[in-house]
């Protein structure tokens, strides 16, 4: 007998074949039918009519930082409601484990440095996970059984020197018997399961203390080292992140990058390619890095997005303003004294400036004051700016539009949510996304997901993106859409049998309407431990999403089950060689 029968759904299957009409039974997890409609004669526990709908298989997105939050929120939300069944998770060098038994602060190390460099809320990294590991295992095991989506990991990096080194990792270099240390745990949590190594030497990224993470002080040699140990298990590869991510690469980096794909064996992602028609030579420099590793015997694939992720900004907080060259240290001082640094026409226009700079790289986009929208606000002086451009408040006072929004800041004592407008919105740009999305070494996502909270939402990109292809710019077929979103991914993964509708595959599947399937707007919910904010976005035209089988979301409510796996290499992905 059939668990469920879904008759008459329009069946994208994620090859990027013709959508058909069929009826689609599951079994024990997996997709047990899948028949011209009517022709099922098995009997099914429960069936709904999906006539007009469209069945495809779950989405998988790439790049998660969904390493925490899954224990407080099983159903990695919103991910879950927007279709996404697989997420990849222990991105950019960041894992919450190992962690050194001999060693318990080095768990408050962890924890800090997350809420540093992912935005991710101290109160909620403290209360709402156990903690309760000391291997990559253990902490593999915490999560087995009790999560809704499927769920592999990465080792960070980071994690593995501050287990072997200490303190040292931070600013030290390992001997070789701490090298071989760090192999060894490498090779253990691998046989446990992880999925190969994330690293990131990326400027941005700075621990709780405000030094370069740990992976960042690593060498050429260090980083081979772990290159060539992830070779040595099935299904693993390689997630890495660079100064030049953000920008463009240079040779140095296309160079290492090159190498760890190469002495590996397996694909390297990286995350994020932004495609902009104002900046035309960074997607062809960003990609000469995928050429370069084909012909090394690797593979780089770059990870990009297929809409705008709206972000916000604040002069109060941590933010990307923080990452233009000279604004931390401004950014970085007590508020009185920020406030008053501000207001100083000489330091503002060093700031801009710098921002304005060849060195602030991608960063150089959020230096357009005037295309700011004015968020929520807290103080009287700025009662009915929300909404508002800052070029217009600046124009009806006669003010430069970076001290304009300096002033409406400085009333709120910095609190001021603000909102840039996206300045690669123009039909060239979108063409060139268009174009670029077709080569081979590119693929969608870098979501963030489980990531700076309070300050973007990229997990709805799954159900903006389809929602733009089949009513908005059309930019793709769905079928082909379909396909970047779940047999790519599946396939970049080597995932066993997930990213398609095939009989005898495992049963992730989403059921949506494609007139109204989209994302609605980001708004700020306080639902994490301690009372904590997140941006939050509600799936629209999805009707159901299962894993493996089993019903999570109706209506873009979780059913409360929690039938998803923890993906370990070997068992569940298979090796994706580049030789």
């Amino acid at each position: 007998m059939l668990d469920h029968l879904i008759r008459g759904a329009t069946v994208v299957d994620g090859t990027g074949a013709p959508s058909y009409t069929a009826d689609v039974g599951i079994r024990d997890g997996r997709i047990a039918v899948v028949a011209p409609p009517g022709t099922v004669t098995e009997e099914a526990r429960t069936s709904e009519d999906a006539t007009g709908l469209v069945l495809a298989p779950g989405f998988v997105d790439p790049h998660t930082h969904y390493d925490a939050q899954l224990f407080w929120d099983p159903y990695a939300t919103p991910s879950l409601n927007h279709g996404v069944t697989t997420v990849a998770g222990g991105n950019c060098g960041f894992t919450l484990a190992p962690l050194h038994p001999g060693r318990p602060a080095d768990a408050d190390y962890t924890r800090r440095m997350m809420s540093k460099v992912e935005g991710m809320s101290l109160v909620a990294l403290e209360e709402g996970a156990p903690w309760s590991w000391s291997s990559f295992g253990e902490y593999l095991d915490a999560l087995e059984g009790r999560i809704a989506v499927n769920a592999g990991f990465m080792v960070g990096h980071c994690a593995l020197r501050r287990y072997v080194m200490g303190e040292d990792a931070v600013g030290g270099q390992p001997t070789p018997a701490q090298l071989d240390e760090m192999l060894a745990l490498f090779h253990e949590a691998m046989e446990a399961g992880a999925w190969g190594l994330s690293t990131t030497q990326s400027a941005t990224h700075s621990d709780g203390d405000g030094k370069p993470v740990a992976s960042r002080h690593a060498g050429p040699a260090e980083l081979l080292a772990l290159s060539r140990a992830v070779a040595a298990h099935e299904g693993t590869q390689i997630e890495a992140i660079v100064a030049g991510c953000l920008d463009q690469f240079s040779d140095e980096e296309i160079e290492l990058l090159v190498a760890m794909s190469a002495e590996a064996g397996r694909p390297l992602n990286w995350n994020v390619l932004t495609i902009d028609a104002a900046v035309p030579e960074r997607v062809p420099r960003q990609l000469i890095a995928s050429e370069r590793a084909r012909e090394a015997g690797g593979r780089i694939v770059a990870l990009t997005m297929p809409i705008l992720t709206p972000m916000n900004m604040s002069l109060g907080t941590f933010c990307a303003l923080n990452l233009i060259p000279g604004w931390g240290e401004i950014l970085g001082l007590p508020v009185p004294e920020r406030i008053e640094k501000l207001r100083d026409p000489d330091v503002r226009a060093e700031m801009l400036r710098r921002a304005g700079s060849k060195e602030a790289g991608v960063f150089r986009r959020l230096a357009h004051f005037g295309r700011y929208v004015i968020g929520d606000t807290y103080s009287p002086a700025n009662e009915g700016l929300t909404g508002r451009v800052v070029q217009d408040i600046a124009a009806e006072r006669g003010q430069e539009p970076f001290a304009c929004l300096i002033e409406i800041c400085a009333n709120d004592q910095l609190r001021t949510v603000l909102w840039p407008m996206p300045t690669d919105n123009d039909p060239a740009s979108w063409a060139l996304r268009a174009e670029t999305w077709q080569h081979e070494d590119v693929l969608l996502g870098g979501s963030d997901a489980g990531a700076h909270l309070d300050r973007m939402c990229g997990a709805p990109y799954t159900t903006r993106f389809l929602g733009d292809c089949l009513r908005g710019r059309k930019l793709m077929g769905l079928e082909q859409a379909v396909k970047m979103l779940t047999d790519d991914p599946a396939q970049l993964f080597g995932l066993r049998e997930r990213g398609r509708i095939e009989e005898g595959w495992h049963a992730d599947l989403v059921l949506f309407d494609p007139e109204r399937i989209d994302a609605g707007k980001a708004t700020l919910v306080h639902d994490l431990p301690g009372d904590s904010p997140r941006l939050d976005s509600r799936a629209i035209g999805i009707n159901a999403v299962w894993v493996n089988g089993v019903e999570t979301i109706r209506e873009d409510v979780v059913t409360g089950a929690v039938p998803g796996t923890v993906l370990r290499s070997g068992r569940d992905t298979r090796t994706v060689s580049t030789k």
